[in-house]
């Protein structure tokens, strides 16, 4: 081999960060299969709603509350945890909320009341341990983040394009596959082995932390425990909580009852707060912030953490609202709805590897437009009145295809869109934010489309939003259709305000996956 030329191998080598190819595909797995997970602990329980709705004698209006939970709890705290991570070290925070997700799953199906069952469905979103990896691959060691290990670890080149279609795919496919197991569980077993399940798999992953992960060097120096922004973390969990009670409860005890509009204002409040208390962390002291500022300074990253909520706010709701209309409206079973989205999982498998090799060739204006155009197509196809009696392969089949399209093709391209557009010393919070935005944009916009449905169905019977907020239309009910349809509204609006942020932000935007070597 003479000076100045490269082989085939070492380039190869070259495009996986110097990994050999068995790390880098064990890397790749690790990070997907953490992201698979936490979307699947969210979605798991989406196809048996109604079920559980129903031995705990909740109305539609309140069964957010058992999705949102758990979404709300892992937003909020993933930065915290990001922080003790720093402090304690990530192997300890990990093993510890591993352990904690198994104890919270195991139980919350023991929980007796409807309020119960809540907040352990939040204790399982407590435990966002999978973005705090110590997983030792080369540089990826002290990158607390997916985003952050694949972005540091893979250089621009064909590897990293797979890479990060894999793990942008681990998120939906997670949302996907949490549906069709909860499906198939819900109709052949009890749901409560929905939880039990998860419990398994946190346990082993417990075990195999405690046993594979490497311990760090005992003169690794931390923060102190005082450097933790508890401060920031109570004031974004406070806020966001009352956020999502005020647009929760104003369904069920009505909009005109007088803590509903004070919620709203303390979100307002304690949201402004955090944000002042973060910049003042950043600017005026030597004290590392939840949330840097100052990344919001940069354009493109702000625009994608709005694209994230909003496209989350819909494509979440698309599936839930969809479960309703096959199971609450049509009173379809648990297996009929299963197999309604099992083209959603076959075609998001597919949507993976055609992504690794698309990504690198078409812009990435092109990429983010099509996905949102095609959940918004998704939630049309289920908002105009066609009538309930047609086929499913007429309308219901090419929604499920579109959705999925949209979801694989948006989270890699917006993610690596992130990795470039940040420095590296802030991709870890960058990709932790972009996660975040994600998990709020599944509990706040399913927190507005719920009201919406509530409203239309008390002005189609007439009565008080308090009323519908405690009992439920009837199956097959006019109302309840309408209120399907105006979800769905709202999600399809969700959409095409994200296609609007899209087209305005990234207009200019060329290709996200080329290879920035050449060989010589």
């Amino acid at each position: 081999m003479s000076t100045g030329t490269t082989t085939i191998e070492e380039d190869d080598a070259a495009s996986r960060g110097g990994l050999s190819k068995a790390r880098a595909i064990a890397l790749t797995v690790t990070v997907t299969g953490a992201a698979f997970l936490n979307t699947m602990g969210v979605q798991i329980i989406v196809l048996v709603l109604p079920t559980v709705g129903r031995d705990y004698d909740i109305p539609d209006s309140r069964q957010q509350w058992i999705v949102a939970a758990y979404s709300l709890t892992f937003g909020c705290f993933l930065m915290l945890w990001g922080r003790l991570a720093d402090v304690f070290g990530r192997r300890l925070i990990f093993i510890i909320g591993s352990a904690w997700l198994t104890a919270a799953s195991i139980a919350t199906p023991f929980m007796p009341s409807e309020i119960a069952f809540d907040v352990f469905r939040g204790l399982q979103g407590l435990a966002s341990f999978q973005r705090q990896l110590q997983i030792r691959f080369g540089a990826a060691a002290n990158v607390p983040t997916a985003i952050g290990i694949l972005g540091s670890t893979f250089p621009p080149g064909q590897a990293k394009n797979f890479a990060f279609s894999c793990y942008g795919g681990g998120a939906p496919m997670g949302a996907v596959f949490g549906n069709l197991l909860g499906g198939l569980v819900g109709q052949y077993a009890s749901w409560h082995w929905l939880f039990w399940i998860t419990a398994i798999f946190a346990g082993a992953i417990t075990v195999a932390g405690i046993i594979l992960i490497p311990k760090p060097p005992p003169n690794v120096q931390r923060p102190s425990v005082k450097d933790v922004d508890w401060i920031g973390g109570f004031l974004v969990t406070a806020s966001l909580l009352a956020l999502l009670a005020g647009l929760t409860e104003g369904n069920v005890v009505g909009w005109s009852t007088a803590y509903i509009p004070v919620l709203l204002v303390l979100f307002a409040v304690l949201m402004a707060a955090f944000i002042l208390w973060q910049w003042f962390l950043e600017k005026k002291t030597s004290r590392k912030p939840l949330v840097k500022i100052t990344i919001f300074k940069n354009g493109k990253f702000s625009a994608a953490m709005v694209i994230m909520c909003l496209f989350f706010s819909s494509f979440n709701n698309y599936i839930i609202f969809a479960t309703y209309f096959y199971q609450e409206y049509l009173g379809l079973s648990l297996i009929q709805t299963f197999l309604r989205f099992l083209p959603m999982g076959v075609v998001g498998l597919c949507v993976i590897f055609v992504m690794a090799q698309v990504i690198s060739r078409v812009r990435g204006i092109y990429i983010l437009a099509f996905s949102n155009i095609s959940v918004s197509i998704s939630c049309l196809l289920l908002a105009v009145p066609i009538p309930p009696s047609t086929i499913f392969w007429a309308y219901g089949f090419p929604a499920m295809i579109l959705a999925v399209w949209g979801a694989d093709t948006l989270v890699p391209t917006l993610t690596l869109f992130v990795a470039q557009s940040l420095p590296q010393e802030d991709q870890a919070m960058g990709g932790a934010l972009i996660n975040a935005a994600g998990q709020m944009g599944r509990a706040i916009g399913l927190a507005i489309a719920t009201a919406i449905e509530t409203a239309v169905i008390a002005s189609e019977e007439n009565v008080d939003i308090q009323e519908v907020g405690n009992s439920a239309p009837p199956q097959g009910s006019g109302q309840l259709l309408d209120g399907l349809h105006a979800a769905q509204w709202t999600n399809f609006a969700f959409a095409i305000a994200a296609l609007v942020v899209v087209v305005a932000a990234f207009r200019g935007a060329g290709k996200v996956g080329h290879r920035s070597h050449t060989k010589k």
